[in-house]
């Protein structure tokens, strides 16, 4: 997910950037100012309570502004990302934001300030006051206004700036200069955060369904070898007429036609800020093979989950997918998939060594409910990434 704070003082233009950007990326938009008064105007428990104190010339608390958070976030499943507008205002709202995106697997990616000299905020601020009639908002209350954001916020950009995480952006220019600018910055911070999941298990673990799964909950892009080689095979490419052979036997197929098929995958795929690499690598010449494809987009393994079941579980599931329309070719054969099994046990014995020297290889039990399992992959992957932040 690409999750945005977009800071800066009153008058700033925050909330003409925040339409662009939630347009280009397809994010929610998360304004807490909005979200109450939509409470309040409709008449909810949670808004009625927040009028409340608001009349009594009380801040809201934090407590309800997650409530209010929350409750938005629940109605978006599927979203792409968040751009939140005007939170975190504080150094405790900060740890705040991060519990709530730590508790959807995510984290922020980027905090962009919109950054503008003060006799300039007051000229905008003005003239704004002018053009909505607005009488309270005089040079004084303006003033006032901007002192409070720079006390209240200084502590907040620190911590997002020791995060390597907050950039400033020059907030004088046009409309589209400045949106050029909080784009590149996007990108850049994207760069820093990529995240390729390595999901490893032996045949029938389960791997297709949960990488499917966790690439779409997590925003990455899916690449899984044995699918491609299937999708080469039926369209009778010169790749699926030289994989075929490998593929009816359960073999590993040459490196060199893998790497051509990834590769592709990889320059198709060029908006995603990282992968879930399904069936590769499946050998220690594979891992090395993995880590220059991906060091040739500044990027590297993130971390490589070993999706683990018993032998004879993984012997049932396969013969009882022989009595399906998934089944493959080699899964009607008990002698090749006990072959398969012991090759999968051989080859990706070095491959296991090789992450877990770097720290980089994690244990997730298989058996269960696929809901069950996903949360313990997201789980394991959240801890992962976090570590390597």
């Amino acid at each position: 997910m690409l999750n945005i704070a977009l800071f800066g003082p009153p008058g700033a233009g925050k909330g003409t950037q925040s339409k662009k950007l939630i347009e280009k990326y397809n994010l929610t938009y998360i304004a807490t100012g909005d979200l109450l008064r939509k409470e309040i105007a409709e008449g909810t428990d949670l808004g009625m309570e927040a009028k409340a104190l608001i009349e009594k010339g009380r801040l809201v608390p934090d407590d309800m502004i997650v409530q209010l958070i929350e409750r938005h976030i629940s109605t978006e499943p599927e979203t792409k990302g968040i751009l939140f507008d005007g939170f975190p205002r504080t150094y405790i709202q900060a740890y705040i934001l991060e519990g709530l995106l730590m508790r959807m697997g995510s984290q922020l990616t980027a905090m962009l300030s919109l950054e503008v000299p003060r006799d300039i905020l007051v000229s905008r601020m003005l003239e704004r006051s002018q053009k909505e009639g607005r009488s309270d908002d005089t040079l004084e209350v303006i003033e006032y206004r901007l002192l409070e954001y720079e006390t209240k916020t200084t502590p907040v950009i620190d911590f997002y700036r020791d995060k390597n995480i907050f950039y400033p952006i020059n907030g004088v220019g046009t409309v589209d200069e400045i949106f050029e600018r909080l784009c590149s910055a996007i990108e850049d911070a994207l760069t820093k955060h990529w995240m390729n999941v390595v999901l490893l298990g032996a045949p029938g673990s389960g791997k297709g369904t949960q990488g499917k799964i966790i690439a779409e909950r997590l925003g990455l892009g899916y690449i899984s070898t044995g699918s491609l080689l299937r999708k080469e095979i039926k369209e009778g490419t010169e790749i699926g007429q030289r994989a075929l052979p490998y593929m009816e036997k359960g073999e590993i197929v040459p490196d060199e036609i893998a790497v051509r098929l990834i590769e592709r995958e990889l320059q198709k795929q060029k908006t995603v800020r990282g992968f879930v690499f399904k069936g590769f690598p499946r050998t220690i010449v594979q891992a090395y093979i993995l880590d220059g494809l991906l060091k040739k987009m500044n990027s590297g393994v993130s971390v490589a989950i070993d999706l683990k079941i018993p032998s004879l579980e993984s012997f049932k599931r396969l013969t009882q997918r022989a009595k399906t329309d998934r089944a493959r070719t080699y899964d009607k054969d008990p002698e090749l998939i006990i072959n398969r099994l012991e090759e999968y046990d051989q080859k990706t014995s070095l491959v296991k060594s090789y992450y877990k020297k770097q720290n980089k290889y994690i244990k997730v039990d298989g058996i269960g409910p696929v809901d069950v399992i996903t949360e313990r992959l997201l789980e394991a992957i959240s801890q992962a990434f976090r570590m390597r932040l």
